[in-house]
């Protein structure tokens, strides 16, 4: 099953969709702060767009989606980045997102090697968390003027170091792991191709529009 949270009035084409608020085509209605009511080992797929950043407690809610998926399941999240000032300034927003969040996800921590990826997380210590999440693929979506093809990599990579408002939003694939998993069954996960928000195909026809004129 492929489960679509928070999919407000535009759920994912085949997904079931889950909002605390009745919107047309929402095929659950429930406070996923209060617990999904779903069996454990349900979803193969999970989709959270733009969701995550409202809830009350970003572990709780991520250990219950953790027990209704299967083992390797995929969860993608897009998020708000946390260091914009419109993001910052959100009253809305309880919970923050960057490049670092995924080393807070698990204490074995995957690096992969494939597909966008940047930076290089620091494999530090962290607390165990009580759910095992492995990133796959992180990617970042740039805004205005920084998402221009005037930008190299490495320029972009310097610039949201330095300063704020570089970044827009981010979005992760991860593995949900229940059981032992070998580093290369995850380097084969994360070179494999997955859904991602139906919101992002305008951004990247755009970014491609403006790659071509500027050739």
């Amino acid at each position: 099953m492929k489960i679509d949270i928070g999919c407000g009035s535009a759920k994912e084409l085949g997904y079931l969709g889950i909002d605390c608020i009745s919107y047309p085509g929402v095929d659950l209605v429930c406070d996923i702060n209060k617990g999904i009511p779903l069996p454990d080992n349900t979803a193969e797929f999970i989709m959270a767009s733009r969701v995550l950043p409202y809830v009350n407690n970003l572990f709780a809610v991520m250990k219950e989606i953790h027990r209704i998926c299967i083992h390797k399941a995929v969860v993608c999240i897009l998020a708000p980045y946390a260091h914009s000032f419109p993001h910052v300034s959100n009253p809305f927003f309880k919970q923050k997102f960057d490049e670092y969040t995924p080393r807070y996800f698990t204490n074995r921590f995957f690096q992969p090697s494939a597909g966008p990826l940047s930076p290089v997380i620091p494999d530090y210590p962290v607390p165990s968390p009580p759910f095992d999440y492995r990133l796959l693929r992180m990617e970042l979506f740039y805004q205005y003027p920084f998402n221009d093809s005037l930008y190299e990599a490495e320029e972009l990579e310097i610039l949201k170091t330095l300063q704020s408002n570089v970044v827009h939003e981010i979005m992760y694939h991860f593995a949900v792991i229940k059981k032992e998993i070998t580093p290369e069954e995850l380097e084969t996960m994360s070179r494999n191709h997955y859904p991602e928000p139906r919101v992002l195909l305008e951004r990247r026809l755009l970014s491609q529009h403006r790659q071509d004129f500027s050739k």
